[in-house]
């Protein structure tokens, strides 16, 4: 049975239409696959090589991480378009959920073609998907702009509900079991959210079916009031040309950074000016003349509103430019600067937390599940029955990762080589040892080279050739040649290797092919000599029997925190605190759009303050530092209370304030804005690692605070003249 959109309101949840909640849990599978599989992507692609990643340097992750989640944006145009004019919106999400869901199962496999037919794959998926679900809310409540608010709200909380989880078990799994389980199972979430979708696509009425074309009309004046505004050749050529410029920035951009120059599409300068900054300047220029022509020729409350949405647009994207650190520098500093390995009592308090964390809100959305069964079950089972499904595998996934957290726990180690000498060591596992039961060593082989105090950990059954004997003994290595491997994942580029062979004072050794760094490339020769330390790591292993030996002394509860797991707390404090923000919205206390964006770019400026405060420690120029968790928990939670007054709020602002003939168009434009905030992002992740060499971490994270607190008071002082902009919108 199909109901009209007048029926909507008639089955209720929680005050809203059943309808919301069927989009709710379409776009958490969607967000889990999404922000599960964008969690791992920098770790992945800056991990060693020996830790089965890329070994890329941090610049050049960042750099295609900020192209990715650019292009992700960008194609919500074409997307948009699509939907308006071609297939129609459901059809629409239906092709960009299958897009994604073979995405994600491309990535699974790990090879550098599949990593990057995945990324092409999930781009034009995301395009497809995101503005159109969007577009179904805002048709939903065209009757009720007074609830819209409210119903964007409850919409992003599905939306963080499934970057909730997808960023904790993804991450999980990813960080801990294997990448290629990371990324495969936010593949088969996204194939959940695709089926359950489209066996409940009639509660949605009319909306979003294929479009009819309209006849031929004389008519200048929209049913809305106001002319209508086409294309003229002028401005489809400079869109072509802005389009052009700017797709080919954005992919040129890593290409030539992670080819180190070989393969600059734009080799050239321009009166002292680089041939990409002048191609990215010039699609601005044309950028801005288009807008400039397009917004003159409507009428005048319209016009005024527009120019509205391009001041929300700017502040958008500085507000994503700097809160879109998250999986990138921040996630980066955690890693590399954070004190990760909680040990005795904070080990066992952070296990109890994290499982409530993850327990009790999967409890709640368990519940809203249950009441929209109440509502559906009967007219849409096998929806149901697929979220019912879905449901039951993540309940499995998170339990079994409670589970073996508890199992964590800190071993303290003595081991003898074989000179006697006694070593002390300390391990933090997942896997249950007995006191004093016998455990192979396994060695650790320092993989960047020339730098003895920077190690990676190598798995037993990585290794060709049994040298655990030699763990803690000091081994001159002789480079006897060198050779060059096709760099993985990179754009037809090679890495400069070093086959090494090393032996102790016995005359004991081993060969190893080593990755070269800049500096070595360009000084090292056959025939030299280097010298390497074999630290050592703790392994299980009741097959081994290695003549060196260790014996567990002591142990207590320790856990070692993930990378990603930071990531995990904007989600949760969304979920948290999106109702309290909700009720803020529809009280007489509601601030007025431009505050909203203030408020929420001073939320903003304080997180990155808190950061940027607990980085003052770190000393210029260093790689690993211990800085207490805390200051990240405090960045997420200002990040988080910001986004809330900026992200949900825009889409509503966005549909109040354009006709319903431009709504998808115009949240291609707006998604145009985050696109560039994400880009952005990016450029500022690749500038830390340079300011923090310079002048500190802490001083990175104190320019980011300036610019947050900067936008905010622009927006205070432009309130007045945004809200005549406005003409009464509210």
């Amino acid at each position: 049975m199909s109901a009209t959109e007048n029926d909507f309101f008639k089955s209720r949840v929680l005050g809203h239409p059943s309808g919301l909640f069927v989009l709710f849990f379409t776009e958490m599978w969607e967000r889990f696959s999404y922000y599960g599989m964008r969690a791992l992507l920098v770790l992945f692609f800056s991990a060693s090589v020996l830790d089965s990643g890329w070994g890329w340097p941090k610049e050049h992750a960042l750099a295609i991480f900020g192209t990715y989640t650019a292009l992700v944006y960008l194609s919500t145009m074409l997307g948009g378009y699509f939907a308006d004019k071609v297939i129609g919106i459901r059809w629409a999400v239906v092709v960009g959920a299958l897009l994604m869901t073979l995405g994600h199962g491309s990535m699974a496999l790990e090879t550098p073609f599949f990593i990057y037919t995945g990324l092409v794959l999930l781009v034009f998926g995301s395009g497809f998907f995101k503005p159109n679900m969007t577009s179904i809310v805002s048709e939903m409540y065209k009757d009720h702009p007074e609830k819209k608010d409210g119903a964007y709200t409850i919409f992003y909380m599905g939306v963080n509900a499934g970057a909730f989880f997808g960023i904790m078990l993804c991450g999980y799994l990813g960080e801990k079991i294997g990448w290629s389980w990371g990324f495969g199972v936010a593949g088969i979430f996204m194939l959940f959210g695709l089926l359950q979708f489209w066996k409940a696509q009639n509660i949605f009425g009319n909306i979003g079916l294929k479009p009819v074309k309209e006849k031929a009309t004389d008519a200048t004046v929209t049913p809305e009031g106001g002319k209508l505004n086409p294309f003229t050749k002028f401005h489809m050529f400079l869109i072509v040309v802005c389009i052009g410029l700017g797709l080919a920035w954005i992919l040129n951009d890593p290409v030539n950074k992670i080819s180190e120059g070989a393969a600059n599409l734009f080799d050239f300068q321009l009166a002292g000016i680089s041939g990409s900054n002048v191609i990215i300047l010039t699609a601005l220029i044309l950028f801005l003349v288009l807008l400039v022509s397009r917004i003159s020729r409507y009428d005048k409350i319209l016009r005024d509103r527009m120019i509205a949405i391009v001041f929300f647009a700017i502040i958008t994207m500085i507000f994503w430019s700097i809160f879109e650190q998250a999986p990138g520098s921040l996630t980066l500093f955690a890693k590399d600067y954070t004190q990760r390995i909680l040990e005795g009592t904070s080990g066992a308090v952070f296990k109890i937390v994290n499982s409530l964390i993850t327990i009790v809100p999967l409890a709640i959305i368990t519940w809203v599940l249950l009441k929209l069964f109440g509502q559906t079950f009967r007219k849409y089972k096998l929806s149901n029955i697929i979220l019912s499904l879905s449901f039951i595998i993540i309940w499995g996934i998170a339990i079994w990762m409670v589970i073996n957290e508890y199992k964590s726990t800190s071993y303290n180690i003595e081991y003898k080589n074989l000179n006697g000498t006694m070593n002390k060591s300390k391990v933090v596992s997942s896997n249950f040892y007995n006191d004093n039961a016998a455990v192979s060593v396994v060695d650790i082989e320092n993989v960047s080279f020339f730098q003895p105090d920077s190690t990676s950990r190598v798995a037993n059954n990585a290794l060709t050739d049994k040298n655990d004997q030699y763990v803690g003994e000091v081994f001159t290595g002789t480079v006897t040649k060198l050779f060059e491997k096709e760099k993985p994942g990179a754009f037809g580029t090679v890495t400069q290797y070093a086959e090494v062979s090393f032996a102790n004072a016995s005359g004991a050794g081993f060969k190893r092919d080593v990755k070269l760094n800049k500096e070595n490339r360009e000084n090292l020769k056959v025939g030299d000599a280097k010298t390497i330390l074999i630290t050592h790591d703790i392994r299980y292993d009741n097959e081994q029997d290695s003549p060196v030996k260790a014996t567990i002394t002591s142990k207590e509860s320790a856990t070692e925190v993930n990378a990603s797991w930071f990531n995990i707390l904007n989600s949760l404090f969304i979920i948290t605190l999106a109702p309290l923000f909700s009720r803020w919205w529809s009280s007489r206390y509601n601030p007025s759009a431009n505050n909203k964006y203030a408020i929420g770019m001073l939320f903003l400026g304080i997180g990155m303050a808190f950061v940027a405060f607990g980085a003052s420690s770190i000393v210029v120029g260093a790689k690993s530092a211990s800085v207490s968790m805390i200051w990240l928990v405090f960045v997420y939670l200002f990040h988080t209370m910001g986004e809330l007054c900026v992200s949900p709020v825009a889409l509503s602002y966005v549909s109040k304030l354009v006709p319903g003939r431009m709504i998808a168009v115009m949240f291609g434009v707006w998604y145009l804005a985050v696109a560039i905030g994400n880009k952005l992002a990016g450029i500022f992740g690749e500038m830390s690692e340079h300011v923090a060499d310079e002048k500190g971490y802490s001083y990175f994270f104190w320019m980011l605070t300036g610019i947050s607190l900067a936008a905010s008071l622009l927006s205070f002082v432009l309130g007045p003249v945004v809200k005549k902009l406005m003409h009464g919108v509210k």
